[in-house]
């Protein structure tokens, strides 16, 4: 039975989460640098305490209990808590340095990330990034886990404790094979989708719906080939090879057209596109830091010259 005086030390909630986001009982010890040992005595601790089993442990895998799932949530928002206090106490700790855990989506990451990481590496030498490319739900579930610490994907991410800081808007552009009748078109209807072969990414990517929500705005039924693409640069491949055509964000035209291999065109205004933003848990305490590093990732990716950015992000 749960003892209601009980009170669970920081270290075992810690225990708790590096488990859970691990599964796997060494790779959570190593994370907080802690001996199996300790890391099992921790967490056998919380669960005595709380008279409940979090964790399910056989020789061959890790598992969470349904109770250990429900108390996740708690338990990150709890040391996120821990970790915010600390930083206050530390008065003048830059939240900005050390290591954070960056998400990005496969369509945003191959095109920003040398400008960004170059730039962030100037203003911000003591942040050190260690970047994780994966698709949204993934991502949003390594957040919401405790695994990232902020993520950059297409808003709106409408999950539930998840807080969003829209940073640019892109346009996207008709990707075609050289020599096609549309290439160089400046002021193309969407409606023109519905006579032409459409490529588009495997479910789970973003860019796949919106590509599908972009014709359906535009009230068409899109031919769509039963290709379908891992990559956005795959997907260019086969427009290159005369499979059909596709979709690009803007930011991926200078990287994706440099072979000489594909053409583009453009849409009328107003131009379909989508909105990016910086993703982070509410719980974590830091919406100010995160609010000033999407400004600076913003004003990077807007040196392009390919976005816009999505009016001015607040920062206090």
């Amino acid at each position: 039975m749960n003892d209601q005086s009980y009170q669970p030390p920081i270290t075992a909630l810690r225990a708790f989460v590096a488990v859970a986001k691990h599964l796997h009982f060494g790779s959570a010890a190593a994370e907080l640098g802690v001996s199996q040992p300790s890391l099992s005595q921790a967490l056998a601790g919380l669960e005595a305490g709380l008279g409940l089993k979090l964790v399910e442990r056989t020789t061959r895998r890790v598992m969470l209990t349904a109770e250990g799932r429900r108390l996740l949530g708690s338990a990150i928002a709890a040391c996120d808590a821990v970790d915010d206090f600390l930083l206050d106490a530390a008065g003048d700790l830059d939240p900005l340095s050390g290591t954070m855990r960056l998400g990005l989506i496969p369509t945003i990451a191959p095109y920003i990330l040398p400008r960004v990481l170059r730039g962030l590496g100037d203003h911000r030498p003591g942040l050190d990034l260690l970047v994780v490319e994966d698709q949204t739900e993934r991502l949003l579930g390594q957040l919401r886990e405790g695994a990232l610490d902020a993520a950059i994907l297409a808003l709106p991410a409408s999950a539930p404790g998840i807080g969003e800081i829209p940073m640019y808007t892109e346009d996207f552009v008709l990707a075609l094979p050289q020599g096609h009748p549309l290439a160089d078109k400046k002021r193309l209807s969407p409606k023109l989708l519905n006579d032409l072969p459409l490529l588009l990414l495997d479910e789970g990517h973003c860019l796949r719906d919106q590509a599908l929500e972009v014709c359906q705005l535009a009230g068409v039924s899109p031919d769509v080939r039963q290709t379908r693409a891992a990559s956005l640069t795959t997907a260019v491949q086969c427009v290159e090879g005369g499979l059909g055509v596709t979709l690009i964000p803007q930011t991926a035209v200078a990287v994706e057209t440099a072979s000489g291999e594909l053409a583009t065109a453009q849409f009328a205004r107003p131009r379909p596109g989508r909105r990016i933003g910086l993703v982070y848990r509410e719980s974590s305490g830091r919406g100010d830091a995160y609010r000033e590093l999407a400004a600076e990732i913003a004003e990077l990716v807007e040196k392009s010259g390919a976005v816009e950015l999505t009016g001015q992000i607040v920062v206090d």
